[in-house]
This record gives C-alpha cells, sequence and structure tokens, in this order.
C-alpha cells in the first residue's frame, strides 16, 4: 500500500506540473502561437497534449521507482520538471521563444544528468525517461525555429 500511494504521488506531481504549463500554454495557443511563422514540420496543435500527458506520465512512474528505491537523484529530477514549467511560462507565458530557447536547453542538459542518474538506480527509470529527452530534443529544434523564423 506504501508504495502505492508514493506511486500516486509521483504522478500527481508531475501531471501537476504538466496542468502549471498548460495554464501558461494553452490561452497562448488559441491567441499568439497561430500568428507564428512555424517550420514546415511543426506537428498540429492537437498532439501536443496527448504526448506531453504520456510523458508526464512516464516521468511520473520513473520518479516512482526511484523514490521507493532510495532519493538519489530526485533533486535532480525536481529541477528538471521545474524547468519544464519555466519553458512553457517563457515560450507561452512572457510569448518569447527567446527565453523559451535558452530554458529548453538548460532542460535538455537536465534531463541528460537526471536519465544518467536514474539510471545508476533503476534501469527502468531511466528508460522511461529516454522519450521525454527525445521529445525535448524535437522541442528544442522547434522552438529555435520559431526563433530564427519570428
Amino acid at each position: 500500500m506504501k508504495n502505492f500511494v508514493k506511486l500516486i504521488i509521483s504522478v500527481v506531481v508531475c501531471e501537476f506540473a504538466g496542468a502549471i504549463g498548460s495554464f501558461f500554454t494553452t490561452p497562448a495557443v488559441r491567441g499568439w502561437y497561430p500568428t507564428l511563422i512555424k517550420p514546415s514540420f511543426n506537428p498540429p496543435n492537437w498532439l501536443f497534449a496527448p504526448v506531453w500527458t504520456t510523458l508526464f506520465l512516464m516521468m511520473g512512474i520513473a520518479m516512482f521507482l526511484i523514490w521507493k528505491k532510495e532519493k538519489r537523484g530526485l533533486t535532480i529530477f525536481f529541477a528538471q520538471l521545474f524547468f519544464n514549467v519555466l519553458w512553457s511560462i517563457m515560450f507561452f507565458g512572457l510569448k518569447s521563444p527567446l527565453l523559451g530557447f535558452i530554458v529548453i536547453v538548460i532542460l535538455w542538459f537536465l534531463i541528460l544528468a537526471t536519465i544518467v542518474k536514474f539510471f545508476k538506480v533503476s534501469k527502468t527509470a531511466g528508460w522511461l525517461l529516454v522519450p521525454y529527452i527525445f521529445w525535448v530534443t524535437f522541442a528544442s529544434i522547434l522552438n529555435f525555429s520559431i526563433l530564427i523564423l519570428n
């Protein structure tokens, strides 16, 4: 039962971070974001919510796997989670592709550091974050392209 509670808390914490980010993202997606010039590889807007929901779920499971074994690695995990939310605030909230790009580069390195730490404790936890870094790599390229085009 104790582990089940940790799992629920882990998933809720990560999904809550996503909800905070969407608080800043949703209004901009309806107003500001459509006015930007975007590259040809920009995915349709409807794709982002299910992808991020899934990634936050996977982050939550990874967090749980680390938390139930030991807490080593959780500090860097929370740092990357903070920068994930910060990216939404900078890019969408402040409508700044430049600040968003600066934050997403830092986020990318924090995710990489988290994966390395997590692999030392739980290979499964590390692997659960690999799709996340792939998506953030793509998002970084997209962010940079939007910055250049606008």
